[in-house]
């Protein structure tokens, strides 16, 4: 028996999953994205002559004109054209759709519907199918006609409310986070239904949303004011319940991350801090109650010595730090290197799978595709429907 980890072309533990793709940027993508990358098929549906806006947004990769959002969130899939207020268009995806196992879609709540093609039509015409709708504010409620997008998000769920400095403005995240996090949650809400319609044979619709995807992550915040009617407040890199936590500047100018979120690694800190006595440090209520203190022990411990001999003293004392790291960084850092975390896919440097499984690992890179043009395999498709080979040919 061939041992997967090894195997040059594995067909993945999803292998069996057929999955239709219709949703648009990043979030209802990725969610198709993670499927494919442990082998399910998905086939894109764009539309003609547009396509995806993900195509056009942001960076292009220099060799080719592409843009790199669409290699890296589209990989692993096919892709065809489909114009959906034609009825001949939508006949071929009604016939996807009868033999597929998902259906991804972000549309805002009833275009489906109005294409001819909603849950009801789909599910009668497959009964197994899972529908995975993902929008801003989700198919019910007084705002789920408003337009989402991870901005409107990260305001509305109490994220920018507590990011940022105590005296400055509420903050943004630098990155799309609620839809890489969105994302993440369709995936699993979908591979859980797809459970169920294996087991059961009945397909459903899975209602994912932008705002509550980020309200999962908020930790106890919602718990906290039910309780108490207590409201967590901007504390630049610090948190209310965990000191020293934040970033410090090194002799070198360079910086390291420092948590002490466990007391026995506060514990530790506290000893090479010179201050492992103090009554002051000695718990999380104490170092709370003398937070400046604390911080300013560690900010000038750091900034008297270089960042590798920060470092190494932390290791020494098996204490909680990590060099702030660049992309530079990361990209020649051996542990992401021996982990790959980092791979090329049709020669395009990007994150590799998601996690890694023992007996039935991802697709390797040799064996995936990054985003492909628009149409690319409209003709596969339209004529062979599912019967598609194992990857495009290069």
């Amino acid at each position: 028996m061939p041992d997967p980890a090894h195997d040059p072309t594995p067909s993945g533990p999803l292998a069996d999953v057929r999955v239709l793709d219709l949703a648009t940027v990043i979030a209802g993508p990725n969610c198709a994205r993670y499927l494919a990358d442990f082998g399910a098929t998905c086939i894109k549906v764009e539309r003609p002559g547009i396509g995806d806006s993900l195509r056009n947004m942001a960076w292009r990769d220099p060799s080719d004109g592409t843009g790199l959002w669409w290699k890296l969130v589209n990989r692993n899939k096919w892709t065809v054209a489909l114009d959906l207020t034609e009825p001949a268009d939508r006949a071929v995806l009604l016939d996807l759709a009868g033999e597929a196992d998902v259906l991804v879609e972000n549309f805002r709540p009833g275009t489906l519907e109005r294409l001819g093609v909603g849950p009801e039509t789909l599910l009668a015409r497959n009964p197994r199918l899972v529908v995975t709708r993902v929008t801003g504010f989700g198919q019910t409620g007084p705002y789920r006609q408003r337009p989402g997008f991870a901005t409107i998000a990260e305001s509305m769920s109490g994220l920018a409310a507590i990011t940022g400095t105590p005296d400055g403005p509420p903050l943004l995240p630098p990155i799309a986070l609620t839809d890489e996090v969105t994302g993440l949650a369709a995936a699993f809400a979908t591979m859980t239904a797809l459970h169920h319609a294996r087991v059961v044979g009945e397909g459903q619709v899975v209602d994912v949303t932008l705002i509550e995807s980020l309200l999962q992550i908020m930790s106890p915040l919602v718990t906290l004011y039910g309780a108490t009617g207590e409201m967590q407040q901007r504390m630049g890199a610090g948190l209310p319940y965990s000191v020293p936590r934040g970033t410090y500047q090194c002799a070198d100018g360079l910086w390291v991350g420092v948590s002490a979120s466990s007391d026995s690694v506060a514990a530790r800190l506290m000893e090479l801090l010179g201050v492992g006595g103090d009554a002051r440090f000695a718990s999380f209520a104490a170092r709370v109650e003398h937070r400046l203190e604390i911080e300013a022990i560690l900010a000038e411990w750091c900034a008297t010595r270089s960042r590798p001999e920060v470092i190494a003293a932390f290791e020494r004392a098996e204490a909680a730090v990590g060099p702030v790291m660049t992309m530079a960084d990361i990209a020649a850092d051996p542990h992401y290197r021996e982990r790959q975390a980092i791979v090329a896919v049709d020669g395009t440097v990007m994150q590799g799978p998601l996690a890694k499984l023992s007996r039935t690992p991802a697709r390797p890179p040799e064996s995936s595709w990054s985003g492909r043009a628009l149409d690319a395999d409209g003709d596969l498709v339209r004529a062979d429907g599912w019967g598609l080979p194992s990857r495009p040919a290069r």
